[in-house]
């Protein structure tokens, strides 16, 4: 395992700015000057980086209520109030692998999605592991409508979602019924998995090779750990949605590792909170987390 750099921006949406980890920035970024500006409301200003989208991530607000509120920051814990709820996080390190604990509190009852909405910087021969025949629900474009399929089927072509290549003019998403997954990416391999205990537990693919917006298109490829198995929370069936319980809180965490070559396995499930990882504030607001 390679030690892993992460830089958070609690006073921009607590996103993710930098993941660095097997000598390279996984972290894609483009330049949206409406960015640093975007207030409640406003529909996605899509800077890169890792968005924490909650409680939605397509539909009504715009990839969630947490990406255009700042964040505040105290004894190594990030979070942020929005109307309906309070999510926080605390990264840290254990044994070499970087883990955010997450902690949403609302009125039992409450349902939402959550995604970390990570936007990987990935050559055209990049990879996506994903074990073969996973089911998967298919989103041929944008919107809410989605096809069942099992991974890494593509319907309606013969190319795999597992697999990248050149720009070919399409944008699609996929939600596979998986808690873990890896990208590798030449002789770099970034590992991702998902705990949550009664809630479902899903990766989020978005494809977009060249295909969306509609005007200027660009590139841009997200590979999302999250909770549910819909991108619209109004589109939500049961099931399909993390609920919080009789507690009024609900936890998981995220597990990231990265690697050149060696193998990787699930991590074990641990309580919260051992090592947490050390930090460093620049002199514009972001927060290092040395893993």
């Amino acid at each position: 395992m390679t030690p892993l750099l992460i830089e958070t921006d609690p006073a921009h949406g607590g996103r993710w700015t930098s993941l660095q980890a097997a000598g390279r920035e996984w972290l894609w970024h483009r330049d949206e000057p409406r960015r640093p500006g975007a207030i409640p409301g406003d529909a996605f200003a899509d800077a890169g980086g890792l968005e924490e989208c909650v409680p939605t991530v397509r539909g009504t607000p715009d990839h969630g209520d947490a990406w255009t509120r700042p964040w505040q920051r105290a004894d190594g814990t990030e979070s942020v109030d929005c109307p309906d709820f309070r999510l926080s996080r605390r990264i840290r390190s254990d044994g070499g692998r970087a883990v955010a604990d997450y902690r949403l509190t609302a009125e039992p009852g409450y349902r939402f999605l959550w995604a970390a909405h990570a936007l990987l910087a990935l050559s055209e021969q990049a990879h996506i592991g994903i074990s073969d025949g996973t089911p998967t629900r298919f989103y041929p474009d944008s919107g809410a409508r989605w096809t069942p399929c099992s991974w890494p089927s593509q319907p309606g072509r013969t190319e795999g979602l597992d697999r990248l290549g050149p720009d070919d003019g399409t944008a699609v998403g996929a939600i596979v019924d998986t808690p873990q997954v890896y990208v590798r990416d030449g002789a770099a391999t970034l590992h991702m998995a998902l705990e949550a205990e009664g809630q479902p537990v899903s990766v989020a693919l978005w494809r977009n090779l060249g295909g969306f917006p509609e005007q200027e298109p660009y590139r841009s490829v997200g590979v999302e750990p999250m909770l549910g198995r819909v991108f619209d929370l109004a589109a939500a069936r049961d099931g399909d949605a993390a609920c919080v319980p009789r507690s009024g809180e609900v936890r998981w965490r995220l597990t990231l590792a990265a690697q050149a070559s060696e193998p990787w396995t699930q991590p074990a499930q641990t309580e919260p909170e051992t090592e947490t990882a050390s930090e460093d504030t620049d002199r514009k607001g972001t927060h290092t987390w040395i893993c």
